[in-house]
């Protein structure tokens, strides 16, 4: 049996992706969405966890801006959770951050969402604030997290 791999995302992923976001989120990127930030977005770096058979198991992206990375999405398939891939993923995600010489790495997190908040968490995020009424469905909070990779110690009394 393959092993899976953390790759870059190919064109030719984007519409698995595409029914990974509809079976996750309650506003799911299209997928000409999905496409235009993979294709022309200079800012954008996705990453997938293939099966190692070109299935993709979970996906993550960001946008450099200036010297922070924002994370615009993180999602596992439903039918592969709870097998540590989302910490893989993400963790792969902060390591390109880093190895791209990125200072911080930020993201927004529904309010409720307390499995993707533990998950944060365990890879070194830390809360520092929210933004209100943020998602348009339901007019949920959602929590800021950061993580500074320059002065790892800033945000310890934040949390």
């Amino acid at each position: 049996m393959a092993e899976p791999f953390i790759r870059p995302i190919r064109e030719e992923d984007v519409k698995q992706i595409h029914e990974i976001e509809k079976a996750c989120f309650a506003m799911p990127w299209s997928e000409e969405s999905i496409l235009h930030d993979v294709k022309e977005n200079v800012v954008a770096r996705w990453l997938v966890l293939d099966d190692g058979n070109g299935g993709v198991l979970a996906y993550a992206g960001m946008w450099f801006v200036l010297d922070e990375a924002h994370v615009c999405n993180v999602a596992v398939r439903p039918d592969s959770r709870g097998l540590g891939y989302g910490k893989r993923i993400f963790t792969a995600l902060i390591d390109l951050a880093m190895e791209n010489s990125m200072a911080m790495i930020t993201l927004e997190v529904r309010r409720s969402n307390t499995i993707a908040q533990n998950l944060y968490h365990a890879c070194g995020m830390l809360d520092v604030g929210y933004r209100k009424r943020y998602y348009e469905d339901n007019k949920e909070d959602a929590l800021i997290m950061y993580r500074d990779f320059v002065y790892p110690e800033a945000g310890e009394n934040e949390a």
